[in-house]
């Protein structure tokens, strides 16, 4: 789930074992299923082009395409590590044609894309790594290659707007973390996640709730909150059509 910008998080040890995930984030997993649960519902047996922001090892991209039959993905990554999985995992969707993975910066490839391209763009755990203004330019990016009536899909990480709440949350997190991979002797790991999420909490990196939301407004957006617990949320954003 990278970009150039941030890909030195990832080319490591996270890369390489990304699916450790699970340990620190449970909610990472569940949200890809409600991502792929939620395209399902809002359009129920249509055919779909969709692009994939930070696909990583492709576990948000399996949730999207079992529960979409008609669903084709553009899928982007940064990472060669976390892309060579998601092919290995996904062999058999790619072999079908229903998804294509591309190695490429998030940005450099929305703007490649054509206006009004795609009728759904999806992410799980990628835009809370941008920078605040890398990610201001992916959301418009992203509101210019949907279709009128086009959904953004987009389970992420978005920090508590209570400072102090989210504080505590953060400080309970990581004893936990410390629990987790202390418990399978593996510190070296437990190093790079915490070093990780320094740069998550950073000031050019945090991803605020109401913020977040007060952008997908501005680019013109209207943003549904259908999932949220701490800071694991699920934002549905539509692209409004015009009038007819």
């Amino acid at each position: 789930m990278a970009t150039v910008q941030d890909e030195n998080l990832f080319t490591g040890p996270i890369g390489r074992e990304y699916e450790m995930l699970r340990l620190i984030c449970p909610n990472a997993a569940a949200l890809a299923g409600k991502l792929g649960e939620h395209l399902a519902t809002a359009r129920p047996g249509a055919l779909l082009l969709g692009f994939e922001i930070g696909c990583g090892t492709g576990v948000s991209t399996l949730a999207l395409l079992a529960k979409n039959a008609g669903l084709h993905l553009l899928a982007v990554d940064s990472s060669a590590k976390m892309l060579a999985q998601a092919r290995e995992n996904l062999g058999e969707w790619t072999d079908a044609g229903r998804v294509e993975f591309v190695e490429a910066d998030a940005l450099e490839a929305l703007r490649a894309q054509g206006d009004a391209s795609f009728d759904v763009v999806a992410s799980n755990y990628a835009t809370h790594n941008f920078r605040d203004d890398y990610r201001s330019s992916v959301v418009a990016e992203t509101y210019r290659v949907l279709k009128p009536g086009g959904l953004f899909l987009n389970g992420d990480r978005f920090a508590l707007d209570d400072r102090a709440a989210h504080l505590a949350l953060t400080q309970s997190l990581v004893r936990q973390w410390f629990k987790s991979f202390a418990a399978i002797n593996r510190y070296d790991l437990l190093e790079d996640w915490v070093v990780h999420l320094y740069s998550d909490e950073s000031p050019e990196h945090i991803m605020y709730f109401s913020p977040a939301l007060t952008l997908l407004r501005e680019v013109g957006f209207a943003p549904e909150v259908l999932y949220r617990e701490g800071v694991d949320t699920l934002v549905a954003a539509t692209k409004p059509a015009p009038p007819r």
